[in-house]
């Protein structure tokens, strides 16, 4: 159960989302949390491990609560994405250059030998035609450093009552994300009430949501778009992030709306 006192926001433990119930969600939405206190069983990466953020993302999807620090955030991407900074400063051979055409005179150096990606160095991702267009992408970035020692993902329905979300994501398929855009501009109207920017995986479910969060009028984010990361995401399945305000709001238009009528019932039938 949601409430609201004295503006603070809180959720019961036992919370069971009243939108991922409606839309008939395969897993569970995730709460995007920042704290100081170290959870208990959390997966975790290794420090100096190579790893991927949305492997954990969806494991928190499954049941599993992941956390990350600065010292343990997987991939320099990834550091980005979860709001420790811009690690991208860290990149060898420039990430402007890995995301766009490659770069192969660093590919040659021993440096790059012992640097993992997930596409070689020499020929880049091609997400970008050039590094110029791509060094642009990366300086507009929301680049964050966020307050806490740990960024936590975990299941939604195991919060407590101490633990407020900066962000919750669902992962859905096309007409759950169609649902999910119509309840995200129910009493909105106007306005891009949802976006879909490019951006890597961990960026559509942190940094870039973290901003909407801090606008008047925040947008949902439709994410995990990013092609090196869609091997870890059932095929059918894309990202909404949804900042905590907005998701309130959204909780609470679900009784008397579109996911109570006919039409939609119809579509959740042939998605049996």
């Amino acid at each position: 159960m949601i409430r609201i006192d004295h503006e603070i926001l809180k959720i019961d433990k036992t919370m069971e989302s009243k939108i991922a119930s409606a839309i008939g969600m395969k897993y569970s939405p995730v709460a995007v949390l920042f704290t100081d206190d170290k959870p208990e069983n959390a997966m975790q990466f290794k420090e100096g491990r190579w790893g991927c953020v949305v492997t954990m993302f969806i494991a928190a999807a499954k049941g599993r609560t992941a956390i990350f620090d600065r010292k343990t955030f997987g991939c320099l991407g990834g550091g980005v994405g979860l709001g420790f900074g811009n690690q991208y400063v860290h990149f060898p051979g420039g990430i402007e250059c890995y995301v766009s055409t490659g770069n192969k005179e660093f590919a040659r150096t021993p440096e790059a030998a012992n640097f993992r990606t997930s596409t070689p160095l020499d020929e880049g991702e091609g997400y970008f035609k050039s590094p110029e267009i791509a060094k642009k992408f990366v300086d507009a970035l929301p680049m964050t450093e966020v307050p806490t020692t740990y960024v936590v993902y975990k299941p939604l329905d195991q919060l407590t009552e101490e633990e407020t979300p900066e962000v919750v994501v669902f992962l859905a398929n096309v007409e759950q994300l169609s649902a999910l855009s119509v309840l995200a501009n129910y009493e909105r109207g106007t306005g891009p009430s949802v976006i879909m920017p490019f951006g890597a995986g961990c960026h559509t479910l942190g940094i870039i949501p973290y901003a909407e969060a801090k606008s008047g009028e925040p947008s949902a984010v439709i994410g995990l778009t990013d092609i090196s990361a869609r091997r870890h995401v059932d095929k059918d399945l894309l990202s909404f992030a949804v900042p905590f305000s907005m998701f309130l709001k959204m909780e609470e238009n679900v009784e008397g709306s579109f996911l109570k009528k006919e039409v939609w019932m119809n579509l959740m039938e042939r998605n049996n």
